[in-house]
């Protein structure tokens, strides 16, 4: 297949971009910057807002990969609003002129506070610019997909697991600090239990679902069980022999951060496991 990946440079996109192409995958990278794509990518760096027919400016891609997303760790950045119209009127564009399949990824902050097992029937309650904006995306172009019979599936990430500089999570940032040789790092209490996901992992579950066409619609990209964020933070410097210690209690607990919450592994279970059979 022909794959369009937009965000292709960003953390996310660099690991997913590599898997696919690793799978034999022809792929179409772009983002405003593309230092960090894998060179055997067809890359295009420009600001796919501003393409006025990208279906035939990207090579008329099979799939469009959609993790294109600014500010996702500033949850209430006002371009989550500002913002949301564009990446709607990308898609739009992309599916009248015929691509077969969108695939976008989203986030469990569309859910809101919630306590338990997130399935694709859990009613969404966003708390943040972040999650309304993405919620608001999941909506529009599900009913879009659906008037032009085009394959939707949209996968929900939880909490990504990574030893490297880039990106914006506590481990990113934990691995920062201990390059600089600090030797504590300020932390909350870390008693909120969530679902992580080590990065290999989610690349490889991003992959492989939208290699595919039989399961669709919202796919969690999970481990599929909680685990508490101390436990999980003290594992990765473990893990990764760091010498740096946790100060607990240094910032608040955000009070729209769910206490114990998880993906419904069933679809991407099925996936990974048809996947290994052969049959997708």
């Amino acid at each position: 297949m022909k794959i369009l990946v937009t965000g292709a440079n960003g953390y996310l996109g660099m690991g997913i971009v590599n898997q696919l192409l690793n799978e034999n995958q022809i792929i179409v990278a772009t983002d405003y910057q593309v230092d960090n794509i894998d060179q055997r990518a067809i890359i295009k760096k420009t600001d796919i807002f501003k393409v006025e027919n990208p279906y035939e400016y990207f090579e008329k891609p099979d799939v469009l990969l959609h993790l294109a997303w600014r500010n996702g760790f500033i949850h209430n950045a006002i371009s989550h609003i500002e913002e949301m119209p564009n990446h709607y009127s990308f898609i739009k564009k992309l599916v009248e002129s015929g691509i077969k399949q969108v695939t976008c990824l989203g986030s469990m902050h569309e859910i809101g506070f919630y306590e338990g097992c997130i399935d694709e029937n859990t009613p969404t309650n966003p708390l943040s610019l972040y999650g309304i904006g993405k919620d608001a995306l999941r909506k529009s172009v599900e009913l879009l997909a659906k008037e032009k019979g085009t394959t939707f599936q949209w996968l929900r990430g939880y909490y990504i697991v990574g030893n490297t500089g880039y990106g914006n999570s506590i481990f990113s940032k934990i691995n920062i600090a201990e390059k600089e040789g600090q030797e504590e790092f300020p932390f909350t209490t870390g008693q909120n239990q969530w679902d992580f996901l080590n990065y290999d992992d989610f690349c490889k579950q991003v992959a492989a679902t939208v290699e595919q066409d039989e399961i669709n619609g919202v796919v969690n990209i999970c481990s599929g069980y909680p685990e508490k964020l101390a436990d999980r933070v003290e594992r990765f410097i473990q893990e990764n022999n760091y010498k740096i210690r946790l100060k607990y209690g240094a910032f608040p607990d955000r009070a729209y951060d769910s206490k114990a919450v998880w993906g419904d592994n069933r679809k991407i279970k099925s996936i990974m496991e048809n996947r290994q059979k052969g049959k997708l």
